[in-house]
């Protein structure tokens, strides 16, 4: 998912058009807006389907105002539908809010029990409902103060923003698992998942938001508040490695130098005997250059992407996946025939696109494939919002490395190391490394027995 804001900016509602276009990659399923239009109402539209389509049904570039919210949203099976779809509205007599967030909160079913307890009625999967409840159940202080009071009860990996009439509120988690950015734009404010949305709509890169930080941009300007004294920066490597925009940075480290420094980490790791590389598009890329680059085998385009097709990982439905990397990707007959290949892949989680990614190329003639990852065997599950929740959906939670390579049918198998990783960061940030190494930076709550 992604989370985008823009505070005093003329044609808000084209700003974020734009916006949400740049941040697509992070979900296709569906993507929604909240406007306050020059009268001081809340104009919320939300839909199923890709960015473009959603918004132009709704006319939304054609809302006046200068302050919104939106997100686009990638479906799991239990936060999908229309429903699900953010931001989300609420009314109250002290004024009407807007919530979209990305992540997933580890404690939510004691919340959700809690607020229960108190009279609370539940209409969706999403934790911005349950962020939402939980600043109205605490008390009559100033909203920051219920905000702060709300995030303090909350526990996991997540990014919010909050819209009001006069102001947004942009929240990062306190583990700084989730990325989240400040832009200058004219004489207002962006702030986004991602910095690569910036470049699209000429804003200018402030700063990241800090783990445990509360940012209120409003006509005061930006202020920064903190809701918790505990602090650390574990970004999740997933971001780095799979689901950021190459042309994005993320707590002062640019996306694509990191994979690219990891390809060339894992070529003095796991070299091969290869006539060429080939990337897999889009992700891919930039670790097979470095692998290249670092071997000296030379690089190649073996396999063409379909750009009309969406990313296979975040598929909400394993049959889903399955189709999509058929329609996804084609193999070049006339580069692949007849050659050795090494195939530079940025991750595996549960296989399937591995395995059909290497009979495609033995299809098309490839005479062996050397299968290399970008970063290491995916061992757990993650709960902070990357969709595999569970040991049984990963391919090497219980196989070694030579298991896992039967499985996808290749001659070879290698993998970068978590050194590696977070070698490639440059110091510019710690990483969550949970999903390989099993350290989760959080209680895990209801997950503790999965």
């Amino acid at each position: 998912m992604s989370v985008f804001g823009v505070y005093g900016v003329q044609n808000a509602s084209q700003v974020i058009y734009f916006g949400l276009h740049a941040l697509q990659h992070r979900g296709q399923e569906g993507a929604g807006v909240a406007i306050f239009d020059d009268s001081g109402k809340c104009r919320n539209h939300r839909g199923l389907g890709l960015a473009g389509e959603v918004l132009s049904q709704g006319r939304v570039t054609e809302i006046s105002g200068s302050i919104g919210i939106g997100s686009t949203q990638y479906a799991n099976v239990a936060r999908g539908g229309l429903d699900n779809v953010q931001p989300l509205c609420f009314h109250h007599k002290t004024g009407d809010i807007a919530i979209a967030g990305e992540g997933n909160l580890i404690n939510a079913e004691e919340l959700i029990d809690y607020l229960e307890d108190k009279g609370s009625f539940f209409h969706t999967n999403t934790d911005s409902e349950i962020l939402a409840n939980l600043i109205k159940k605490e008390g009559r202080e100033d909203r920051i103060v219920r905000i702060k009071n709300a995030l303090n009860m909350m526990e996991g990996g997540f990014a919010f923003l909050i819209l009001t009439k006069n102001r947004i509120y942009a929240i990062r988690d306190k583990y700084g698992i989730k990325p989240l950015a400040i832009g200058k734009l004219d004489d207002g404010w962006v702030v986004s998942s991602e910095t690569c949305a910036f470049q699209l709509i000429g804003a200018e890169f402030v700063r990241d938001v800090e783990p445990g930080e509360v940012v209120t941009l409003d006509a005061h300007g930006v202020r920064s508040s903190r809701y918790s004294n505990f602090r650390k920066r574990k970004v999740c490597a997933m971001e780095y490695i799979y689901i950021a925009r190459p042309d994005s940075d993320i707590d002062g480290c640019n996306v694509h130098n990191f994979r690219k420094d990891v390809g060339r980490r894992l070529a003095m790791e796991c070299p091969a005997e290869a006539d060429i590389v080939v990337g897999v598009p889009d992700s891919g890329l930039s670790a097979a250059i470095g692998y290249a680059e670092q071997s000296g085998i030379p690089y190649e385009t073996g396999l063409i992407k379909n750009r009309y097709i969406a990313r296979t990982f975040i598929q909400p439905s394993q049959a889903m996946r399955e189709r999509s990397v058929q329609m996804k990707l084609s193999a070049v007959r006339s580069v692949v025939n007849g050659k050795r290949l090494v195939l530079v892949d940025d991750s595996i989680v549960r296989g399937t696109t591995c395995l059909k990614i290497v009979k495609l190329l033995r299809a098309a003639g490839a005479a062996e494939v050397h299968v290399r990852i970008a970063s290491p065997m995916m061992k757990h599950p993650c709960y902070y919002g990357v969709d595999t929740s569970t040991r049984e959906e990963l391919l090497c939670a219980d196989r070694n490395l030579e298991e896992a390579c039967r499985m996808i049918e290749a001659d070879s198998l290698g993998y970068a190391s978590c050194d590696a990783c977070v070698a490639s960061t440059k110091g510019c940030s710690d990483l969550c490394m949970a999903c390989f190494n099993g350290e989760y930076p959080t209680s895990l709550y209801e997950y503790e027995n999965v």
